[in-house]
């Protein structure tokens, strides 16, 4: 696959591509369903609930936390 002008640096530091949700034009959007499906499964393992009403970077948080919580993800 051709390079599309970015010198390779996303396959070099994929990390580089990470936005803080903050910083995403959408976060203010309501999560996805992946989203939404995802936090809800991590909330089980966890025993916790989900809040009502997070936007799509309030459910990313979440899921960063559960994800350490339950030793899931990265």
């Amino acid at each position: 696959m051709a390079d599309r002008g970015n010198g390779g640096a996303d396959r070099a530091n994929p990390e580089a591509a990470i936005k803080d949700p903050d910083e995403w034009v959408t976060g203010d959007e309501p999560p996805t369903a992946a989203q939404e499906s995802y936090l809800h499964t991590l909330a089980r393992e966890a025993g916790e609930e989900v809040p009502e009403g997070l936007t799509k970077a309030e459910a990313s948080r979440r899921i960063d936390e559960l994800q350490a919580e339950t030793g899931r993800g990265r």
